[in-house]
């Protein structure tokens, strides 16, 4: 294949997964070098390929937030209107490999006030996980996509509560822009790929932070934050997305011409 511009897109950190490592160490490394640029939807990703090939660029992550719109959603869901406030949820898929279980249990013992809600499938780790015996955390399953607005505007505060590993540090958070897309206060672990969000976001860096700056988001809502956080959350379309790429396109064609 001979393209006119050859152009390697990192959406994910591929060789912290088992299946990819074998080959794909050596592999991946040989076509980012050999690619015209390199685009990627998170700054780490970005700053990885950029060991390679110094032409490497963030270009964001286009989102869908249709469903998302405080507007139009004003329902809250029967299984979450039973449980006491505040509720401090997360919407995903429960997985140990990217989700800090400790971290949940210290939250749930630490303030027995607080609800703890979790929408989603379980994996294993979670099923038998010691969050099943703790009064004040509260599993609701998995839910349809367009159920899952409704949930988000039932929480007083979303989380999203990342372990920090080779899998999770370079992942662009979508479910990060959903919450804020509903006007949400989110507390999220610090990585480097958060750190777009950190006007908007309170980010922890242990487990006592998580409780600090819940306390900071239960007690700083206000209307007109919620309106900030939707702003910015509505910019992460596909549309600037696209925009972003075409951008670094046109900065290497330009680049190219000098040469």
């Amino acid at each position: 294949l001979k393209p006119e511009l050859y152009i390697y897109y990192s959406r994910d950190n591929l060789i912290a997964v088992d299946y990819w490592k074998k080959h794909g160490i050596r592999i991946e490394a040989e076509l980012i070098r050999k690619s015209d640029l390199c685009t990627a939807n998170s700054t780490y990703l970005a700053d990885y390929c950029r060991k390679f090939n110094p032409n490497s660029f963030y270009v964001g992550q286009g989102c869908d937030l249709s469903l998302f719109n405080p507007e139009l959603v004003k329902n809250i869901p029967d299984d979450l209107k039973k449980i006491n406030n505040p509720i401090i949820g997360y919407v995903g898929a429960l997985v140990g490999l990217r989700l800090d279980i400790k971290l949940l249990e210290f939250i749930a013992e630490n303030r027995p006030a607080w609800s703890i809600v979790l929408v989603g499938p379980e994996d294993d780790n979670f099923k038998n996980s010691r969050l099943h015996s703790l009064p004040n955390v509260c599993f609701l399953g998995a839910k349809k996509m367009d159920e899952l607005p409704e949930y988000v505007n039932g929480f007083d505060v979303c989380i999203n509560p990342q372990l920090v590993n080779e899998v999770t540090i370079g992942n662009y958070p979508r479910k990060i822009d959903e919450y804020l897309a509903m006007g949400k206060p989110t507390v999220a672990t610090a990585t480097t790929a958060m750190e777009v969000f950190k006007d908007y976001c309170y980010l922890a860096k242990t487990k006592e932070d998580y409780i600090t700056e819940i306390e900071n988001a239960l007690n700083n809502n206000s209307e007109a934050e919620a309106a900030r956080r939707r702003k910015f959350a509505m910019t992460n379309t596909w549309e600037n997305n696209e925009k972003e790429m075409y951008k670094a396109i046109n900065i290497t064609l330009e680049e190219r011409g000098k040469d």
